[in-house]
């Protein structure tokens, strides 16, 4: 087992990781990028819709074409980059010549690695709701995925993943997905709502299925997903009246999660409402010198405001380290 000894790692390479590694290697600290993918940039990486970028940029960009802003600069700094690396366990303080350090243990396509760090950033982003966050009933049929996922498959891999779509929920990736869905000629029926106003973003309604001909169903809940090999429509009640959408393929949009799997596995308490760790004013969780930003921390709307985050919180550490660490 390699062990490796830095200033910071930052857990996480998306739109906050890669921003708070730029401010760390600026302020001369020794810092680690560490990701389970095997490419920097995270989701900004399938979405290629523009709407990034408009305030941190003053451009309206692609999201390859915001991550880009980082990747260049990431790959001339003295950031050591370790992609294809998930990080299983999470030592809050272990001692090193009587200097307390966190120890990180991950595993690459190199084997394992052991990192020794003064301060963590943790920067893990969020992940989709499923099918069983949502409970709804009926067989495990082919054809029922997130939007990210279909996002990933249509955008990266090349795969349209059905012909005939249902989109459950209005948040901005089913929204946006819609529109590509439609692009590629696919038939979006409808995408279903179970509140009365939709989840996403006014210009993604806007753009996204006005502009498209696709029918948002507002206060309506999808009560049964129907088929056994393959999806064959949902099952849908609006204002008490029963009816039946045939589909073979199911998106669902229906919110995201902070993915804190690790957070919880280093015993951080998280916060109820977010999902997040819980931090100071200063984006510090309860444990000492572990730092925490982006869509970890809560849910953004806008990735500028995840990078604006990131940064901060990439300042603070830097004062942590300069206030309780000594000079080497």
């Amino acid at each position: 087992m390699k062990s490796l000894y830095y200033d910071a790692v930052v857990i996480g390479a998306g739109a906050a990781g890669m921003a708070a590694a730029l401010e760390l290697d600026k302020g001369g600290l020794n810092t680690a990028l560490i990701d389970r993918e095997d490419h920097l940039g995270g989701i900004l990486m399938q979405c290629i819709h523009t709407g990034f970028g408009i305030t941190a940029f003053n451009e309206e960009l692609t999201g390859p074409e915001y991550a880009e802003r980082f990747i260049d600069r990431i790959l001339t700094s003295n950031i050591d980059v370790y992609l294809n690396t998930t990080i299983r366990s999470f030592k809050p303080e272990q001692q090193n010549n009587a200097e307390p350090l966190k120890e990180l243990t991950g595993i690459s396509d190199k084997g394992l690695i052991r990192f020794y760090a003064k301060l963590i950033i943790l920067a893990m982003g969020c992940r989709e709701r499923n099918r069983g966050n949502l409970r709804i009933p009926g067989s495990r049929p082919a054809g029922v995925y997130t939007a990210g996922l279909a996002q990933r498959l249509v955008n990266i891999e090349g795969y349209i993943p059905g012909k005939e779509i249902v989109i459950i929920g209005s948040g901005d990736i089913g929204l946006i997905m819609a529109r590509r869905m439609s692009w590629v000629g696919c038939k979006v029926h409808a995408v279903v709502e179970i509140r009365d106003t939709p989840s996403g973003l006014t210009r993604n309604v806007v753009q996204c299925l006005n502009d498209n001909n696709i029918p948002l169903l507002l206060s309506t809940q999808v009560t049964k997903i129907l088929g056994n090999d393959r999806v064959e429509g949902v099952e849908i009640i609006h204002l008490g009246i029963k009816s039946v959408i045939k589909c073979d393929t199911v998106l669902l949009s229906v919110g995201l999660i902070p993915e804190n799997e690790l957070s919880r596995e280093a015993g951080l308490q998280l916060n109820n409402t977010t999902g997040g760790p819980i931090v100071d004013e200063q984006f510090m969780t309860a444990m000492d010198g572990v730092f925490a930003c982006g869509n970890v921390l809560h849910v953004h709307d806008l990735v500028d405001a995840v990078t604006k985050e990131a940064e901060e919180a990439a300042h603070f550490a830097l004062s942590y380290l300069q206030k309780n660490w000594q000079k080497e």
